[in-house]
């Protein structure tokens, strides 16, 4: 199947064309057909599978269907992200894709100044790609009208409710038309996101292409032992030894960005940290440098990373295990998209065996274990308590069933809640 059997447009034919894509993904394949129908979809999808094409082809044809409105545009289409990135990277693809039509779309998310995006809805918008807080701001100060939008989307649903955004989801919800067509993607299907689907998808269509809570298949995955206090050498041996040039590197808290970062620069690896207390305009230079190879690494916390999207990143390092098992998923999904090979590595020391379980359970399948003989951890050592964040001592506890550490709470120190990052605190 090419694209020109899906029945779009010769506009959005043009746009494919011109991003070099002549073949539809498989979520591409099957999600575009079902919302060409007007149809509800909750859709399963890892990242790097095509989904943002998935969702915005066929939004876009159907917005070109029903013909672009003259004079005073209101909003049609509305798209929720969990973070700034993700906004940024999602207004950029539909951007893309759009170029050839009438419509223009606009990103909104806190952390930066409200008046330039109160300024450009004042002028007509069809399309928004916004963070759930900010756009709360922008509807309690009736800065923004959505009374006529056609399409919601939620992208990573999961990691929306994981953040604690359920209930501004449910209020933007409440001043939508009840006639919309709804479509949610989600990485994993928690039973979060079955209640919530059920609460606001009439009959939706279930789309899946990865096995549910499935790690990529394409991404070789390995477990490297170490004591606590010997990662940051081995993470450098590593990288020098491989020469390994474009490496996202996780942490748990933003502190540990920080200090990892200096201890790599140090190292004469050059390293930047993206995560909730970097400003907006720090957290896109650090981005765009390291796309651009300027910076060798990018440390990074698990909200901080959502919308991270390149095609050929080659290497992702756990740094630290994510305490959220499908965090995991999330993580390495960050290599080894739009089909290219990629690889992930866990350093895992005598503390995280507990983390380490709990994501195996949840990807059903054993990660390869390595012993390198200069580094191999020292038995006598025994497991210690985790200090994640904001809960000081909380016991290893992979979910489900434990602490989100500072994964998932409002105020965390991943910077995704509503409580970090600037404005007034909204994404």
């Amino acid at each position: 199947m090419t694209f020109n059997d899906l029945g779009l447009n010769k506009l959005l034919l043009k746009a494919i064309q011109e991003q070099g894509y002549d073949t539809p993904t498989p979520i591409q394949e099957k999600a575009i057909p079902v919302i060409l129908q007007r149809k509800d979809i909750l859709a399963g999808a890892q990242t790097g599978t095509g989904k943002t094409a998935g969702f915005t082809l066929p939004m876009l044809e159907l917005l070109l269907r029903a013909k672009p409105e003259k004079g005073n545009r209101k909003v049609k289409a509305l798209v929720l992200t969990p973070t700034r990135e993700l906004a940024s990277q999602v207004a950029e693809s539909i951007g893309l894709y759009a170029k050839h039509t009438p419509f223009k779309t606009s990103v909104i998310f806190g952390g930066v100044k409200i008046n330039p995006q109160i300024v450009a809805l004042r002028k007509g918008i069809d399309i928004v790609v916004a963070t759930p807080g900010r756009l709360l701001d922008h509807i309690s100060q009736r800065t923004i009208d959505l009374s006529g939008v056609d399409f919601l989307i939620l992208d990573e649903a999961d990691r929306m409710l994981d953040m604690g955004f359920v209930n501004d989801i449910k209020k933007v919800i409440a001043v939508l038309p009840k006639e919309r067509q709804t479509l949610l993607f989600s990485a994993t299907y928690s039973d979060a996101i079955k209640k919530l689907s059920a609460s606001f998808l009439k009959s939706p269509s279930l789309i899946e292409v990865a096995r549910t809570n499935a790690s990529s298949e394409i991404v070789k995955q390995a477990i490297y032992h170490v004591d606590k206090t010997r990662k940051r050498e081995l993470l450098t041996h590593l990288i020098k030894e491989g020469d390994w040039q474009q490496v996202l590197v996780f942490t748990r808290t933003k502190h540990g960005a920080n200090r990892l970062c200096g201890q790599l620069e140090t190292d004469g690896i050059t390293s930047a940290a993206i995560h909730g207390n970097k400003s907006q305009n720090a957290r896109t230079k650090a981005l765009a440098d390291f796309k651009v190879g300027k910076t060798r690494v990018l440390v990074a916390t698990d909200i901080a990373a959502r919308g991270i999207d390149i095609d050929q990143l080659p290497h992702v390092v756990n740094y630290e295990l994510p305490n959220v098992s499908e965090d995991y998923v999330h993580r390495i999904g960050r290599t080894g998209r739009a089909g290219n090979k990629g690889e992930a590595i866990s350093l895992v020391c005598v503390d995280e065996d507990e983390f380490l379980a709990g994501i195996e359970k949840l990807i059903s399948k054993d990660i390869p274990k390595v012993w390198l003989k200069d580094f191999k951890p020292d038995p006598s050592i025994k497991a210690e308590p985790i200090n994640m964040g904001g809960n000081r001592g909380a016991r290893n506890k992979p979910r489900g069933g434990g602490s989100r550490g500072n994964g998932g709470n409002r105020n965390s120190s991943g910077g995704g809640g509503r409580n970090s990052g600037g404005g007034r605190g909204r994404r």
